[in-house]
């Protein structure tokens, strides 16, 4: 790799060079942190070479700016408790996504440093392969958790819409909510068990696990603006259910789409809008079986 005088790159140029070198070296820490706590061998090995990869690009960008980088270490920091909730997978692809040029850097590189662009390109096409080969188990169960998710989501939002003007009771609602969505998740859980072990699925009580487990969140979530309210506040309770609900949904298909690489609007306005659907249908419903069978609980 030749490197070019430092006297024809402009300050701007510079700016970008240095952010790139630092990114390079705060993801060779990272992705080197990764295959140390990565059990499985193969992903292991993955993620080192990733690591290999991330310190030869920083000395790729530090032949352009002469300059010694340190890795951002509360960067690193982040990076470290993302990777412990959501998954080394979604982490790469995350900061895959944030290494690349904006369009305005783009265009000053492509001037001034031609060669700097196929080298990140080059890159990038490089990272995004190792990191399609590998295999991290939490991600071969997003079927499961998209199967508790959508079911508590769908049918818990519906029963508590409609509980909350019919009893008009934020504690008794809770307490309805819990004990209907604690036999959910057992039902939701034991249906997917019996489902995978019919399909042949080996893994079938770890599928029904990711299951219950996505389902039970979700239901102490849309539950928790009841418990914490006064009783008569059901309708705010109901309005920040509703909040709540669509933030689940907006993080759960966030990350998705950086995981799965799966398109994120459109699952997000689909999921949401099923859920808001049934809300308000079950809120009518609610209404006219209070006045139809005179049931007042105040």
């Amino acid at each position: 790799m030749k490197g070019v005088n430092t006297l024809s790159i402009s300050d701007q140029t510079m700016r970008i060079l240095l952010k790139s070198q630092k990114d390079e070296e705060t993801g060779a820490l990272v992705y080197e942190y990764l295959s140390k706590k990565e059990k499985d061998p193969e992903n292991k090995k993955i993620l080192h070479k990733m690591a290999l990869d991330e310190a030869s690009h920083a000395k790729t960008w530090k032949s352009y700016t002469k300059k010694d980088v340190k890795a951002d270490k509360l960067k690193f920091c982040f990076v470290k408790i993302i990777s412990i909730i959501l998954g080394y997978t979604f982490t790469l692809k995350m900061i895959q996504k944030d290494e690349g040029f904006a369009q305005k850097e783009y265009e000053l590189l492509k001037q001034e440093i031609p060669e700097a662009i196929s080298i990140q390109e080059d890159e990038q096409k490089h990272e995004a392969g190792l990191i399609s080969m590998l295999d991290e188990e939490r991600l071969q169960y997003v079927g499961a958790m998209v199967l508790g998710l959508n079911d508590a989501l769908v049918e818990l939002t519906g029963a508590i819409a409609g509980l909350s003007f019919a009893l008009a009771n934020t504690k008794v609602v809770a307490l309805s909510g819990i004990v209907t969505g604690i036999s959910a998740t057992l039902s939701m859980a034991a249906s997917n068990y019996l489902a995978e072990k019919a399909d042949g699925n080996p893994h079938a009580f770890k599928s029904s696990i990711f299951t219950g487990v996505a389902y039970l969140i979700t239901v102490a979530l849309m539950v928790l603006p009841y418990l914490l309210l006064p009783q008569n506040a059901y309708v705010e309770a109901f309005l920040i259910m509703i909040g709540v609900v669509i933030l689940i949904i907006l993080v759960f298909n966030y990350y998705i789409s950086i995981a799965k690489d799966q398109p994120f609007f459109k699952n997000f306005a689909k999921m949401a809008l099923i859920s808001i659907s049934v809300a308000g249908i079950s809120y009518l419903i609610g209404i006219l079986a209070k006045n139809l069978l005179g049931i007042d609980v105040m």
